[in-house]
Protein backbone atom coordinates (compact mmCIF):
# COMPACT_ATOMS: atom_id res chain seq x y z
CA UNK A 1 0.00 0.00 0.00
CA UNK A 2 1.20 3.04 -0.89
CA UNK A 3 1.53 5.89 1.70
CA UNK A 4 2.32 9.90 1.64
CA UNK A 5 2.99 11.82 4.54
CA UNK A 6 1.33 14.85 4.76
CA UNK A 7 2.47 15.98 7.93
CA UNK A 8 4.59 14.36 10.88
CA UNK A 9 5.46 14.66 14.27
CA UNK A 10 7.03 17.89 14.22
CA UNK A 11 4.59 19.99 11.92
CA UNK A 12 1.72 18.21 13.86
CA UNK A 13 3.20 20.27 17.50
CA UNK A 14 3.81 23.42 14.89
CA UNK A 15 0.14 23.15 13.86
CA UNK A 16 -0.90 22.69 17.34
CA UNK A 17 0.74 25.37 18.55
CA UNK A 18 -0.19 27.57 15.77
CA UNK A 19 -4.39 26.87 16.81
CA UNK A 20 -3.61 27.48 20.23
CA UNK A 21 -1.94 31.20 19.67
CA UNK A 22 -5.24 31.70 17.04
CA UNK A 23 -7.58 30.57 20.10
CA UNK A 24 -6.19 32.82 22.52
CA UNK A 25 -5.56 35.64 20.02
CA UNK A 26 -9.69 35.17 18.75
CA UNK A 27 -11.23 34.09 21.88
CA UNK A 28 -10.60 36.71 24.57
CA UNK A 29 -9.57 34.37 27.54
CA UNK A 30 -12.28 32.43 26.46
CA UNK A 31 -14.89 34.16 28.75
CA UNK A 32 -17.91 32.93 26.89
CA UNK A 33 -15.84 30.30 24.42
CA UNK A 34 -16.34 26.67 24.82
CA UNK A 35 -14.15 23.69 22.91
CA UNK A 36 -15.58 20.65 21.99
CA UNK A 37 -13.95 17.11 20.66
CA UNK A 38 -15.97 15.27 18.13
CA UNK A 39 -15.72 11.80 19.08
CA UNK A 40 -13.64 9.50 18.73
CA UNK A 41 -10.94 11.31 16.80
CA UNK A 42 -11.33 15.25 17.54
CA UNK A 43 -11.24 14.54 20.93
CA UNK A 44 -7.46 13.08 20.68
CA UNK A 45 -7.19 16.75 19.03
CA UNK A 46 -8.31 18.89 21.94
CA UNK A 47 -6.54 16.99 24.72
CA UNK A 48 -3.03 18.20 22.91
CA UNK A 49 -4.75 21.61 22.27
CA UNK A 50 -5.95 22.02 26.01
CA UNK A 51 -2.38 20.59 27.23
CA UNK A 52 -0.84 22.95 24.92
CA UNK A 53 -3.01 26.36 25.79
CA UNK A 54 -2.14 25.41 29.35
CA UNK A 55 1.81 25.54 28.99
CA UNK A 56 1.22 28.82 26.94
CA UNK A 57 -1.15 30.56 29.55
CA UNK A 58 -3.06 30.41 32.40
CA UNK A 59 -6.37 30.30 31.06
CA UNK A 60 -8.53 27.32 32.25
CA UNK A 61 -10.80 26.19 29.03
CA UNK A 62 -13.87 24.83 29.48
CA UNK A 63 -14.01 21.79 27.12
CA UNK A 64 -15.95 18.74 26.48
CA UNK A 65 -16.43 15.88 24.26
CA UNK A 66 -19.39 15.47 21.79
CA UNK A 67 -20.79 12.38 20.24
CA UNK A 68 -22.79 12.49 17.24
CA UNK A 69 -23.55 8.74 15.83
CA UNK A 70 -26.98 8.45 16.65
CA UNK A 71 -27.62 11.94 14.71
CA UNK A 72 -25.16 11.00 11.47
CA UNK A 73 -27.28 10.58 8.11
CA UNK A 74 -26.38 6.96 7.37
CA UNK A 75 -26.67 5.62 11.25
CA UNK A 76 -28.89 3.13 9.80
CA UNK A 77 -27.62 2.19 6.99
CA UNK A 78 -24.73 0.42 7.80
CA UNK A 79 -24.26 -3.28 7.29
CA UNK A 80 -22.80 -3.29 11.07
CA UNK A 81 -24.34 -0.51 13.35
CA UNK A 82 -22.23 2.07 14.61
CA UNK A 83 -20.52 2.13 18.32
CA UNK A 84 -21.54 4.97 20.11
CA UNK A 85 -18.86 7.25 22.32
CA UNK A 86 -19.25 8.81 25.25
CA UNK A 87 -20.59 12.67 25.69
CA UNK A 88 -18.95 14.27 28.83
CA UNK A 89 -20.11 17.82 28.76
CA UNK A 90 -20.77 19.43 31.98
CA UNK A 91 -21.89 23.12 30.79
CA UNK A 92 -24.65 24.42 28.83
CA UNK A 93 -23.36 26.17 25.33
CA UNK A 94 -26.34 28.24 25.08
CA UNK A 95 -25.40 31.97 23.53
CA UNK A 96 -21.87 30.65 23.40
CA UNK A 97 -19.27 30.77 20.92
CA UNK A 98 -18.44 26.89 20.14
CA UNK A 99 -14.83 25.36 18.84
CA UNK A 100 -15.46 21.80 17.29
CA UNK A 101 -12.30 20.15 17.06
CA UNK A 102 -11.83 17.35 14.58
CA UNK A 103 -8.61 15.57 13.19
CA UNK A 104 -10.17 15.09 9.09
CA UNK A 105 -12.81 17.25 7.53
CA UNK A 106 -14.37 15.01 4.51
CA UNK A 107 -17.60 15.09 3.47
CA UNK A 108 -18.59 17.70 6.20
CA UNK A 109 -21.12 14.54 7.81
CA UNK A 110 -19.76 14.29 11.02
CA UNK A 111 -20.03 18.08 11.44
CA UNK A 112 -23.76 18.28 10.29
CA UNK A 113 -24.48 15.53 13.04
CA UNK A 114 -22.23 17.41 15.81
CA UNK A 115 -24.55 20.53 15.31
CA UNK A 116 -27.75 18.57 15.59
CA UNK A 117 -26.20 16.88 18.69
CA UNK A 118 -24.81 20.16 20.33
CA UNK A 119 -28.64 21.34 20.61
CA UNK A 120 -29.18 19.24 23.36
CA UNK A 121 -26.82 21.11 25.49
CA UNK A 122 -28.11 24.77 24.56
CA UNK A 123 -28.39 27.49 21.28
CA UNK A 124 -24.80 28.07 20.53
CA UNK A 125 -24.48 31.72 19.30
CA UNK A 126 -21.41 31.14 17.36
CA UNK A 127 -19.67 27.80 16.23
CA UNK A 128 -16.26 27.47 14.66
CA UNK A 129 -14.60 24.46 13.40
CA UNK A 130 -10.51 23.40 13.49
CA UNK A 131 -9.50 20.17 11.77
CA UNK A 132 -6.26 18.83 11.26
CA UNK A 133 -6.44 18.32 7.87
CA UNK A 134 -9.35 19.98 5.30
CA UNK A 135 -9.95 17.31 2.60
CA UNK A 136 -10.98 19.88 -0.18
CA UNK A 137 -13.40 18.91 -3.23
CA UNK A 138 -15.46 16.43 -1.45
CA UNK A 139 -18.18 17.81 0.89
CA UNK A 140 -21.82 16.57 0.94
CA UNK A 141 -22.49 19.57 3.23
CA UNK A 142 -21.30 23.30 2.76
CA UNK A 143 -19.17 23.18 5.76
CA UNK A 144 -15.68 24.64 5.70
CA UNK A 145 -13.30 24.79 8.89
CA UNK A 146 -12.86 28.33 10.23
CA UNK A 147 -8.99 26.68 11.24
CA UNK A 148 -7.13 24.19 9.57
CA UNK A 149 -3.62 22.67 9.58
CA UNK A 150 -3.21 21.40 5.94
CA UNK A 151 -5.63 21.96 2.67
CA UNK A 152 -5.14 18.43 0.63
CA UNK A 153 -6.68 17.49 -2.70
CA UNK A 154 -7.65 13.33 -2.31
CA UNK A 155 -9.06 11.22 -4.38
CA UNK A 156 -12.21 8.76 -3.19
CA UNK A 157 -10.48 5.96 -3.40
CA UNK A 158 -7.69 7.73 -1.21
CA UNK A 159 -7.73 7.65 2.58
CA UNK A 160 -6.51 10.03 5.19
CA UNK A 161 -4.87 8.28 8.57
CA UNK A 162 -3.79 9.95 11.57
CA UNK A 163 -1.58 8.31 13.83
CA UNK A 164 -0.78 8.97 17.45
CA UNK A 165 2.10 8.26 19.12
CA UNK A 166 -0.41 7.39 22.72
CA UNK A 167 -2.34 4.72 20.33
CA UNK A 168 0.51 2.97 19.59
CA UNK A 169 2.31 3.81 16.69
CA UNK A 170 5.96 5.27 15.98
CA UNK A 171 5.55 8.81 16.09
CA UNK A 172 2.52 11.13 15.58
CA UNK A 173 2.04 11.46 11.73
CA UNK A 174 -0.99 12.03 8.86
CA UNK A 175 -0.36 9.94 5.79
CA UNK A 176 -2.90 9.47 2.78
CA UNK A 177 -3.30 5.80 1.46
CA UNK A 178 -5.04 4.34 -0.76
CA UNK A 179 -8.28 2.65 0.27
CA UNK A 180 -8.46 -1.44 0.53
CA UNK A 181 -10.35 -2.24 -2.22
CA UNK A 182 -13.92 -3.95 -1.50
CA UNK A 183 -14.24 -7.14 -1.83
Amino acid sequence: MQKRLVLDQTQINITISRFCYQLIENHDNFENTVLLGLQPRGSLVLDRIIERIKEISSVAVPFGYLDATFHRDDFRRRELPLRANETRIDFLIENKNVVLVDDVLYKGRSVRAAMDAMIAFGRPKKVELMVLIDRKYTRDFPIKPDYFGRQVNTLESQYVSVEWKSQGFEEDAIWITEKAPKK
